[in-house]
């Protein structure tokens, strides 16, 4: 399997590069989970990152790479897919 080293931005892990292991397509996981263990033995805290660009070239616009942003929230989006209802209010 193929890694590439990704840097991660806000939160705990800011400042810091770990390799991330690429998918088929080549690119990272779009959402990161880090379990943290709680000191007392209790459950573990869950840190979430996702994957977002991590700049543009200069001269024709193209991806750089990617990084990790912090999300402070801790929960993902749920999937919402074309054929399913709308949230009722």
């Amino acid at each position: 399997m193929r890694s590439e080293p990704t840097p991660f931005e806000g939160g705990p892990m800011d400042g810091r590069v770990l390799p991330i292991l690429l998918g088929p397509t080549g690119h990272p996981p779009k959402w990161y989970e880090i379990p943290v263990p709680a000191p007392d033995g209790g459950a573990p805290t869950v840190l979430l990152y996702e994957r977002v660009p991590a700049g543009y070239s200069k001269r024709l616009g193209l991806q750089k790479g990617w990084k990790y942003r912090h999300a402070p929230t801790g929960t993902k989006p749920k999937p919402r897919w074309p054929w399913t209802k709308p949230p009722r209010p």
